[in-house]
């Protein structure tokens, strides 16, 4: 139980079965929670390899349409300071996964919604469209991406994340780095040079302006998107907002905009 509660909170968080014999569970035994355990070969990369740092680095300053797309590790990992000094140091517009929604204030001027199936048009073509592509805390998936064989054939990938397993495993990598985004984020901005990218922000502003995916349609009736934009509305941003699963859920990512996870 020690064991498995230390898998379960460190590295990536998820988790971890523990079969326990139902016959064991019917005996009476003295117990002592362990004050120490020894996992050999678990030992999570939390720090980042510093060359693929720099590598990283090099390709966000030659980038000429970069893009970050942030998902649930950034909220997981309390990396969103973090992703902010980096967005604006590079001046990179930012989307996130729906899972990454919270994960980078959505009022900030590089905030472009989020991306997939239900996601936003721009946002969806701003990331087929970049040259470089950004993934910290994501794990690159279908439901983010759409057909792995028609996502932007031409963008070079840079992927954070604590997990390796998660690396290169739809999409190859340019710069795999494996690590917590709490502590790769401000090295990686320690590292890229101040940059603006006026174009490719103009491009993508009138993109959303030319393509706008949340205007609601006028009814008498009380529309699930009217509610969600209103309570926004009400609270600036600044609710914590709690949904099951299905369209509804699609409503409160669509009409609620996050100011904190």
């Amino acid at each position: 139980i020690r064991e498995a509660t230390h898998i379960a909170t460190t590295g990536r968080p998820g988790p971890v079965l523990v079969d326990v014999p139902k016959d064991v569970f019917q005996e009476e035994a003295p117990f002592e929670w362990p004050s120490e355990i020894n996992l050999r070969g678990y030992k999570p990369t939390v720090e980042g390899h510093a060359g693929m740092i720099r590598r990283a680095a090099k390709l966000i300053n030659e980038a000429e349409r970069p893009i970050i797309i942030a998902g649930h590790g950034v909220i997981w990992g309390d990396a969103g300071n973090e992703l902010v000094e980096l967005a604006e140091k590079a001046n990179i517009p930012v989307v996130t996964t729906f899972l990454g929604i919270s994960s980078f204030p959505e009022s900030h001027e590089l905030s472009y919604g989020w991306l997939g199936m239900h996601g936003m048009y721009y946002a969806n073509m701003a990331a087929d469209t970049a040259d470089l592509v950004i993934g910290v805390g994501m794990r690159f998936d279908d439901r983010a991406m759409g057909r792995f064989s028609d996502f932007n054939p031409n963008a070079k990938i840079i992927h954070i994340d604590i997990d390796p397993a998660e690396i290169g495993k739809n999409f190859q990598t340019a710069v795999p780095i494996v690590g917590h985004a709490k502590n790769v984020l401000p090295r990686l901005a320690a590292e890229v040079d101040a940059a603006e990218h006026p174009p490719w922000i103009r491009w993508i502003d009138k993109m959303r302006e030319d393509h706008p995916s949340l205007d609601i349609r006028e009814s008498r009736r009380m529309l699930p998107q009217y509610v969600m934009r209103t309570l926004y509305e009400e609270t600036g941003g600044d609710a914590t907002i709690a949904t099951g699963v299905g369209q509804h859920q699609m409503w409160a990512g669509q009409f609620y905009n996050y100011k904190r996870p």
